[in-house]
C-alpha cells in the first residue's frame, strides 16, 4: 500500500504541469492539498478522503525503520491482541522480504507438525503471503481455538509442503530449568515477559540449594521482550555497574545499571542469530564484564527501543524512540553481538550446548 502511494504520488509529479508541482523542491501542506484535490476529481473509482488521509499517514512512517508503523484501529486491535488462545505456536520475522519462523513453542501445534525454524511461510490457508508484513502474515495465522490452519511452508533444497494444524490455547513456558551431566545447571529463557525473572531466580534458588556454580543461559530463538525484566535478568549475574545505554534523540541518554556485588556462577551463555533485542541487551552486558563466555552464533542485531501509543479513535503507532548500547557503549543494531566461542549446530546435534558443557566441565571460563 505504501509503495503504490508512493508511485502514484511520483507518476502525478511527472505528468502535472502545474507550477505548484513544477517548482516544489520538497514536499508541504500545499502540495498534499493540491494531489489530494486532484485524486478526488480525476480517480475514476469511488474514494473516501478518510482513505486518503489515511494512506499519507502511513506514507509518513515509509522511510523510517521496519519496527516503525501506522496502525488502523482494526490493526491497532490486533497489534494489542493477547496472541495466547488464538495462536498455533510460532515466532516469526521478517527476512529478507520473507516471513520466516525463527522458532516453535514446546508442544504447540506447530513444532507436533513438523515446523522448524528458518522455515519460510508461502501460503496461509491458500492466500500467497508475497509482499504482506509481518502484522498481516500473523492475522492471518491466527482463529478461533479449535479451527483449522492450513499453511505452506518453503524449507531450504525442499520443495514447498502443506501444513494441516489446529489452533490450540498455548501456554508459553517463559523460562525451563533442569540439572545436566556433570551437575550443570541449565535455564533456557524463551522470553522477556513480565516476571520472567522470578522464575530464573526460582530456578537459580534450585541450583544454590544443591550447591550447582556452573550455570548455562540458553538466549537462543528469544526475541526478546520488556527492557525492565533484561535488567532485572542481568542483575543476577552482571556486576556493579552498567548493564545498558539507552541513547534517545538530541543526545539525550539513560543508562541501566547492575547493584550486583559479585557474580557467583561461572556462567556460559548459549546465543543464535535469533537472539534478539533484550537478548542482546544481557549478552551484550555479560560479554562487556566478562561475567560469562558467549557460545554460538552472532545475534540478530535488533537495538532499538519502541513505544506503542494508541491514539483517542483507537487508532495508534509504534515508533521507535532511542538506540541501546552495550555497558562499552558497543552499537548493536544491524550489527549484532559476536560470541566468544562461535560454533555452528549440525546434523540435527547441539554442538553449542555440548561446547557450553565441555568448558565448564573443564573450568575453561
Amino acid at each position: 500500500m505504501k509503495k503504490r502511494i508512493s508511485c502514484l504520488l511520483l507518476i502525478l509529479t511527472i505528468l502535472l504541469s502545474s507550477p505548484i508541482f513544477a517548482q516544489a523542491q520538497t514536499a508541504n501542506m500545499e502540495d498534499f492539498y493540491q494531489i489530494m484535490y486532484l485524486i478526488q476529481e480525476n480517480y475514476p473509482h469511488p474514494i473516501e478522503e478518510s482513505k486518503l488521509i489515511e494512506g499519507a499517514i502511513k506514507g509518513l512512517f515509509y522511510n523510517l525503520d521496519d519496527y516503525s508503523n501506522y496502525y488502523t484501529k482494526e490493526e491497532m486491535d490486533d497489534l494489542l491482541e493477547d496472541m495466547a488462545g488464538d495462536f498455533i505456536g510460532v515466532y516469526i520475522k521478517e527476512e529478507e522480504g520473507n516471513i520466516v519462523i525463527t522458532d516453535t513453542i514446546k508442544n504447540s501445534p506447530a513444532q507436533k507438525a513438523g515446523l522448524k525454524s528458518g522455515d519460510i511461510i508461502v501460503a496461509v490457508n491458500g492466500q500467497g503471503i508475497k509482499d504482506l508484513n509481518i502484522e498481516e502474515v500473523s492475522k492471518l495465522i491466527k482463529g478461533e481455538i479449535g479451527t483449522k490452519l492450513n499453511i505452506k511452508i518453503k524449507r531450504v533444497n525442499e520443495n514447498p509442503k502443506d501444513y494441516s494444524l489446529i489452533r490450540e490455547r498455548i501456554k508459553v513456558q517463559v523460562v525451563e530449568s533442569k540439572i545436566l551431566e556433570k551437575n550443570i545447571g541449565y535455564i533456557k529463557l524463551n522470553q522477556f515477559s513480565e516476571n520472567s525473572h522470578r522464575e530464573i531466580e526460582k530456578a537459580l534458588r534450585d541450583f544454590d540449594n544443591k550447591k550447582i556454580k556452573n550455570v548455562i543461559l540458553d538466549l537462543r530463538d528469544n526475541p526478546g521482550g520488556l527492557l525492565s525484566e533484561a535488567v532485572y535478568i542481568s542483575n543476577l549475574f552482571v556486576p556493579e555497574g552498567p548493564i545498558v545505554n539507552i541513547k534517545y534523540k538530541n543526545g539525550k541518554a539513560e543508562t541501566y545499571y547492575s547493584n550486583l556485588k559479585k557474580p557467583k556462577y561461572n556462567l556460559a551463555v548459549l546465543i543464535n542469530q535469533n537472539s534478539a533485542s533484550a537478548s542482546e541487551i544481557v549478552a551484550a552486558a555479560i560479554k562487556d564484564t566478562k561475567s560469562g563466555t558467549l557460545i554460538g552464533t552472532s545475534t540478530y542485531g535488533k537495538g532499538t527501543v519502541q513505544n506503542i501509543l494508541t491514539l483517542p479513535k483507537g487508532n495508534g503507532v509504534k515508533l521507535t524512540i532511542a538506540e541501546y548500547q552495550s555497558p562499552k557503549g558497543n552499537k548493536i543494531n544491524g550489527i549484532g553481538i559476536k560470541p566468544d566461542i562461535a560454533v555452528d549446530n549440525e546434523g540435527g546435534k547441539d554442538l553449542q550446548l555440548q561446547k557450553a558443557i565441555e568448558i565448564l566441565s573443564k573450568g575453561d571460563l
